[in-house]
């Protein structure tokens, strides 16, 4: 068993930054999804790829690892690049892109 240690990015659809301040723990999947022959519908026999579990900090997901006795990987969260802009900036005269109205 493996899980994944990661700090989900903002949803595109939003503008809040909700849940991104938690960690999240997810398992693998261990075995590969399958099509029930009758209906279609995909379906997996395994049932920890329902599982996921928030930590408040990195440690306590870790720690959290360790006590189960699963492997574990850690993916770091990448820094947001911000560019400060008022609206100011939508009139200068050295504006790289032109005026479109």
């Amino acid at each position: 068993m493996q899980v994944r240690i990661y700090q989900p990015p903002k949803n595109a659809m939003q503008s809040g930054r909700a849940n991104t301040k938690r960690w999240l723990v997810e398992y693998e999947p261990d075995a590969a999804r399958e099509i029930e022959p009758l209906m279609g519908w995909t379906s997996s026999r395994d049932t920890r790829g329902q599982l996921r579990m928030w930590f408040d900090s990195k440690e306590e997901a870790i720690a959290y690892a360790q006590r189960q006795g699963v492997m574990y990987s850690v993916e770091e969260p990448k820094e947001r690049k911000l560019k400060p802009k008022g609206y100011g900036d939508n009139f200068s005269n050295n504006r790289l892109g032109r005026w479109t109205h």
